[in-house]
């Protein structure tokens, strides 16, 4: 933390010794070790509270983008599910309107996209 060697901690000691006599010393090195070991209790503290934020803040923005994934899935599949529907009414009103055209419509190849739409909303409405 601070650049100071061993030479440097012993002239404070000295000082230290003369200034506040060697009766009140031992209590007064007590006194500030546990000063400073609140002091470093305190930074670890908001070293933890603050890194704590930046991950909270950092789930929040991956739920936001998770959400707006999430929501263009949903309105594609859409899409998709209403095209699939419409071509089938659309069929449904061509086969009614021409009875003889049923079995062209019976040929007509079965979409597979609604499976597989389904699936997808249903792991949506699951989360």
């Amino acid at each position: 933390m601070f650049d100071i060697g061993f030479s440097e901690l012993m002239v404070i000691a000295v000082v230290a010794l003369i200034v506040i006599g060697p009766e009140r010393l031992p209590k007064v090195a007590r006194t500030l070790g546990h000063l400073f070991g609140r002091m470093q209790r305190y930074v670890n503290d908001v070293k933890a509270d603050i890194n704590r934020e930046m991950a909270l803040d950092d789930l929040r923005k991956l739920q936001a983008s998770m959400q707006d994934t999430m929501q263009s899935v949903e309105q594609s599949v859409n899409q998709e599910v209403r095209a699939v529907e419409n071509q089938v009414h659309q069929i449904a009103a061509d086969a009614q309107a021409n009875p003889d055209a049923a079995p062209a419509v019976a040929a007509a190849p079965a979409p597979t996209e609604p499976a597989a739409s389904e699936a997808v909303r249903e792991g949506a409405k699951s989360a």
